[in-house]
């Protein structure tokens, strides 16, 4: 089954967060199995407590297990400290329900 990684993140300092985290982070999503379907800031909330003008990142995997395998490798744990200060994120995971 597929799934899917949602982020939402408010970058504080843009050029630092695309010089530093995001490409390192790229690199890994790739290694992983997983695949971007959208990069792009400026998200309109209509209804909830996220702030609009964050930037949205959604990206497909083969599976859940593929995520939490990047999530919790040695690799991403490293990568994520390059975002440290410069980027408050909400991460939320879903998974695809099988057909029947």
């Amino acid at each position: 089954m597929a799934a899917y990684m949602i982020v939402f993140a408010k970058v504080k300092a843009r050029d630092a967060f695309l010089q530093g985290y995001a490409p390192a982070a790229a690199k890994l999503v790739e290694k992983f199995g997983g695949r971007y379907l959208i990069r792009a800031q400026g998200a309109e909330v209509l209804e909830g407590s996220l702030e609009s003008g964050a930037s949205v990142v959604i990206s497909e995997w083969p599976d859940k297990h593929s995520i939490l395998q990047f999530w919790d490798s040695t690799e991403y744990q490293e990568t994520k400290k390059l975002r440290d200060g410069i980027a408050d994120v909400e991460v939320t995971i879903v998974e695809t329900l099988a057909a029947t």
